[in-house]
């Protein structure tokens, strides 16, 4: 945060500008996406993520995920007045950090991002929860927010599951309180 200069919302209101206060060099290929680009993204952008997650830690028991499922639900403020919204959250691998809300799946964990920025809070265990389906993009997201960890209430795609094999990432599908699938790394669920 200490490297943001200014940020403002272009005369459009469509973009959004960061300043930082050095140089930055720019990257050799540019490329504005919404984040729905049916994969082809996130495998030019596979080979730039550098996270690799060993070992079993954090070790989260059936129970626990129970419980982060029940506490991503009962955050989702916006999603009782509205019906029409995705919900992410973080956790310490005992309650939720922070957590966010936003028509775009994708969103919730930029928005989550961008909290343990501004309040830089980063768990030493990190587990993201979330509403949407976990698309490759949405994998990807959570290799750089360094979570081993990742549930969501409805379903992986194919592209998703590899790269969690990948990445060495616990990647968790319909999740309800009581049940859920494990596509990936399961040691780290205890018995």
């Amino acid at each position: 945060m200490d490297e943001v200069e200014d940020v403002r919302v272009c005369e459009h209101g469509d973009n959004v500008d960061v300043w930082l206060n050095r140089s930055v060099e720019q990257p050799q290929s540019w490329r504005r996406t919404s984040g729905c680009t049916g994969g082809v993204t996130a495998v030019d952008a596979l080979a730039r993520v550098d996270v690799s997650f060993s070992g079993d830690q954090p070790r989260v028991s059936p129970e626990a995920i129970g419980h982060l499922v029940e506490s991503l639900f009962e955050s989702q403020e916006l999603y009782r007045e509205t019906g029409g919204v995705h919900t992410s959250a973080l956790s310490d691998a005992e309650k939720i950090v922070f957590a966010a809300e936003d028509i775009g799946r994708h969103n919730t964990l930029d928005k989550i991002a961008g909290l343990c920025l501004m309040n830089n809070t980063w768990p030493e265990k990190r587990i993201l929860i979330t509403t949407g389906r976990i698309s490759s993009e949405m994998l990807q997201k959570a290799a750089r927010l360094k979570a081993p960890i990742l549930i969501s209430r409805t379903s992986p795609s194919s592209l998703s599951i590899e790269m969690a094999e990948r990445y060495g990432i616990t990647l968790i599908g319909y999740a309800r309180r009581d049940r859920f699938n494990v596509y990936s790394n399961s040691h780290r669920i205890a018995s």
